[in-house]
């Protein structure tokens, strides 16, 4: 009988369990499918819910963590190895342009960035080397936030520059 009541309390959810499917997705189809995971996980785990225990938190819960679960599944999928000298094609999959017109040479680009002040060329150039912005504030011996800020104005004004280059 309480596994009666206990799908009846999870078909109730179903709505709301959509709409948070799809805040986390936003998208339709992957919000479908997150609340048919999710449902289907909560009632293979119906044994391991304790009465007296917030269900619809307990769902919730559920929900997203198979959504956490799957996006780092994805990200890990989407991860390039690159075995290029110079680490070349390192996250070209994700930066690619898809035409000609918006495509640059990494010459142009790193001699875009080579003109501009030292104040900004630095602490850019450690930035997409990999470094975080802490370290980049410690190595330079400057605060936290006029880091971060002069690399968005590099970073803006490699955007101003390329944007009308075509």
């Amino acid at each position: 009988m309480a596994s009666v009541k206990f799908q009846t309390n999870l078909m109730n959810l179903q709505s709301n369990m959509l709409n948070f499917a799809y805040m986390l997705t936003g998208n339709r189809d992957d919000a479908y499918d997150l609340l048919q995971d999710s449902t289907l996980k909560a009632l293979d785990n119906a044994d391991k819910f304790a009465e007296g225990t917030n269900f619809k938190g307990w769902v919730f819960t559920i929900m997203r963590n198979i959504f956490i679960n799957n996006y780092r599944r994805q990200s890990r999928a989407a991860t390039i190895v690159d075995t290029t000298d110079n680490l070349y094609l390192l996250n070209l999959g994700e930066s690619y342009a898809e035409s000609p017109e918006d495509s640059y040479s990494a010459s142009e680009i790193t001699a875009a960035i080579n003109e501009f002040p030292e104040e900004y060329r630095v602490p850019f150039s450690m930035h997409v080397s990999g470094y975080k912005y802490e370290e980049i504030a410690e190595h330079m011996a400057l605060p936290l936030g006029t880091v971060k800020s002069r690399i968005f104005f590099a970073r803006k004004k490699l955007q101003a520059r390329f944007s009308g280059a075509c």
